[in-house]
Formats: C-alpha cells, sequence, structure tokens
C-alpha cells in the first residue's frame, strides 16, 4: 500500500508539472508498480487488451476514413444552411444532440465517437477552435449520462435495487425515474454552461499538438472515387448503428469498432499509408498506464483504505447534507483515478453499511455514489472519452482543470444540496 500511494502520489505530481510527456510518465507509472509488486504481469499488461483501448484506437481510423467522404461538408453544411449561418445555433443542436444520444447510449465514449467527427468537422469548416469547443462536448456526454429513465438508468435501478435486498433493505427499491428527479437540474445547466460559459475557460490554442488534422494551406483534401465515397459512408452509419445496438446483435463494440476500421481501410475511404498516423499514440498509452494505476489502487486495497477512513471521519452524524457530501466527493476524486466500476463495487456496500449503522435511509446516497463515479471527467484515467477529448482537442491536464473547475463546482453544489433536499437521508 505504502509502495503504491507513493508511485500514485509522484504520478499526479508528474502529470501536474508536465515536465515529461503524460505517455512517459503513464508508463513509467506501469513500471514502477510492477517492480515494487503492487500489480502482476497480467494488470500491468491488462491495458493494452483493454476493449474500451481497442474500441477508441479503432474509433479514430473510422472516424478519420468519414472525414474524408462527401458527407461530412453536406451534413455541416446542411446545418449551417438550418441554422442559417448562426454558429451558436448550430452550436446548441449539436450539444442537444449530445445530450438525447448519452440517454439512449450507455457509453458516454460511444455517444462522443459518433458526435466528434461531424462536430470537429464543423469546427473547422467554420474557423473555430477545436480546444476551445470540444472540452464542453464530451462533458456534456459523461455528466449527462443515465439520467433520462432509458437502458441506462434501468438497468442501474436493477443493479441497486439487488444491492439494496442483499444489505437487508427489504422493501426498498430504486426506481429508473429516481435519476431524473435527482439530477434533472443538470439536463439544463450543463447544456447552456457548455454553450455561454465553457468557451470563457477554455484554451484559445492548443497545448498538444493535434494529430491528423490536416492545414488547408499545406494540403488539399484528397477526392474519393464516388463508389468508394459512398462505401466509406455505409461503413461509418452501419458502424455507428451497430454501436448503439451491440447488445441486442450480440456483437462486441471493440469487434464492431474494429471490423470497420479494417472496412475503411480494405475498400480506401481511409488512407492506408497514414491510417496508424490517425491514432492518437500518446493518449491510449496515457490510457493503458491509468488502466493499471486503477489496478494497483484496487488490487493493492489503498483505495479502499482512503475511501474507509474518509467515510469513518464522518462518525455518527445525522445530517443529510454531511452524508451527501462525503459519498459524493469520495467517489468523484476516486473516480478520477480508478474505473468505476471499482469504485461503485467498493463505496454501495460501505455506502449501505453506513446507512443500516445511523438508521438512514440509503436511496438519495446510492444516487450520490452513482453520480460521483459516473461524472468524473478531469483526467485522462475517468473515462474513455477524456483520452478521446484530449486528442481531438489539443488538451493537457491543467487544460482540463482549467476548463472543468467551474462545472465540476455545479455538479458538487446541485447533487449534494439537491438531492439531499429531495432524498434525505433522515
Amino acid at each position: 500500500m505504502i509502495f503504491c500511494l507513493v508511485i500514485f502520489i509522484v504520478t499526479l505530481l508528474s502529470y501536474a508539472l508536465n515536465k515529461i510527456p503524460m505517455w512517459l510518465t503513464s508508463l513509467l507509472s506501469v513500471c514502477a508498480l510492477f517492480v515494487t509488486n503492487c500489480i502482476d504481469a497480467d494488470i500491468a499488461l491488462a491495458g493494452f487488451s483493454n476493449v474500451n483501448t481497442i474500441l477508441m484506437a479503432t474509433m479514430f481510423v473510422v472516424a478519420a476514413g468519414f472525414r474524408r467522404t462527401s458527407m461530412v461538408d453536406a451534413m455541416v453544411n446542411g446545418i449551417v444552411k438550418v441554422t442559417n449561418g448562426s454558429f451558436k445555433t448550430a452550436h446548441f443542436g449539436y450539444i442537444f444532440l449530445a445530450l438525447l444520444l448519452t440517454n439512449f447510449i450507455a457509453s458516454p465514449m460511444v455517444v462522443y465517437a459518433i458526435i466528434s467527427p461531424l462536430f470537429c468537422a464543423f469546427l473547422d469548416q467554420t474557423g473555430k477552435s477545436r480546444t476551445k469547443y470540444v472540452f464542453p462536448m464530451m462533458v456534456v456526454c459523461v455528466s449527462c449520462c443515465g439520467i433520462l429513465p432509458m437502458a441506462t438508468a434501468i438497468q442501474l435501478a436493477g443493479q441497486y435495487t439487488g444491492f439494496l435486498e442483499t444489505y437487508g433493505f427489504t422493501g426498498m427499491s430504486i426506481v429508473p425515474t429516481d435519476f431524473i428527479k435527482a439530477a434533472w437540474p443538470l439536463l439544463i445547466l450543463v447544456p447552456v454552461w457548455a454553450v455561454f460559459i465553457a468557451p470563457k475557460f477554455t484554451p484559445e490554442l492548443p497545448s498538444v499538438k493535434i494529430e491528423g488534422v490536416e492545414k488547408k494551406e499545406q494540403s488539399i483534401k484528397t477526392t474519393l472515387h464516388p463508389l468508394v465515397d459512398k462505401i466509406g459512408i455505409v461503413i461509418f452509419f452501419a458502424t455507428i448503428i451497430c454501436l448503439i445496438f451491440s447488445a441486442n446483435i450480440g456483437l462486441p463494440t471493440w469487434f464492431i469498432a474494429l471490423s470497420g476500421s479494417l472496412l475503411m481501410c480494405l475498400f480506401g475511404v481511409a488512407d492506408t499509408k497514414t491510417a496508424l498516423r490517425d491514432i492518437p499514440w500518446d493518449m491510449l498509452m496515457l490510457y493503458v498506464g491509468a488502466l493499471a494505476l486503477g489496478g494497483a489502487l484496487t488490487a493493492t486495497g489503498t483505495g479502499e483504505l482512503i475511501g474507509n477512513a474518509l467515510a469513518s471521519s464522518v462518525g455518527g452524524t445525522h445530517n443529510s447534507y454531511i452524508l451527501g457530501a462525503l459519498f459524493f466527493m469520495i467517489t468523484f476524486i476516486l473516480t478520477q483515478f480508478m474505473l468505476n466500476r471499482s469504485v461503485l463495487t467498493v463505496f454501495v456496500p460501505i455506502c449501505l453499511l453506513t446507512c443500516s449503522a445511523l438508521g438512514a435511509n440509503p436511496i438519495g446516497l446510492i444516487i450520490l455514489v452513482n453520480a460521483g463515479s459516473m461524472t468524473a471527467f478531469l483526467t485522462p484515467m475517468a473515462t474513455p472519452a477524456v483520452p478521446m477529448c484530449m486528442a481531438d482537442g489539443g488538451y493537457s491536464l491543467k487544460d482540463l482543470a482549467k476548463s472543468g473547475w467551474l462545472i465540476t463546482l455545479v455538479l458538487c453544489v446541485i447533487y449534494i444540496f439537491y438531492v439531499m433536499t429531495v432524498m434525505p437521508c433522515f
């Protein structure tokens, strides 16, 4: 635990100072964790074969191929025409689309992967800085996920009701509408922040080179053969539809994205000479290291130790707001560095045991534990959508903190005070 904690702190300091590339820090931390026996070889190498790593890499190729088709310009021109050339109106349209999709599709990363090619092309065509607008789009995909009573909320409701029964809270249940009851203000506040406020905090210029962006003054977009153009459009939308309905057709998302990327290359839609260069390998290595670090925090018990220490610090309080702040903030912070499933696995039982000891109603606190672990976006370890966003917008870790501190504060205040008011523990 001591070794793991020290490596964890040093890694975060290196990320913050940014004296060496973040991907190098990430992989050095993997080596350090392995040498100190904090993780074994399976955990150290698991990130390279992780489904999200493969999904991210292959979706960049799919997106690169789609950007070369005529459909992108046609759709972007159509949106500009419908909105009468108003950038604000078109921008809001993309944000609204992200909000809808992230409540129909369980994965914010998949939603971001669907929208990002069109949105980035729209920004490039209108001469707007990607660095100004990509991060807020990603935050909408992450923070608004699972609020409406759709597939994700239904799944989570069943899972948490099972926890309630297991820990003796008979007669209690969480229903899908509980999530919108607890978080409906965010469906308004987050999009408003993304459109009107966030661009004032995001950088004008990228801190990290954006790979795969063609400079107009250096190159002219290659025109695809009409048949290849149509094939590329079909492959992209077929890939997206299959990703949305992956559970229904029985195919894993990584296989769908991989197949789509290979077909893009096979038919010449994506340039086979540059396809691998379109993949942001630095961000993928950063994510690989993040998975290993999160695995170490879980395997050594360091994450659970930190959580238990903080949970026990409140003693026997009967103040709903203190308990709500505790369980939301701990899960929100830890999920920046650990997989949200790991955090949920640790803290839902801790939450229920605490409620049992205090005689508290656990519904509101479970909602907060879920919210804290599902709305993290300040580090590339928080969710795979973040490193994808960093690659598209050229963000550094400092940029994420600068751009996201205000909405983070809003999320904390709304969730803690609103949820504990409408779903109090006592």
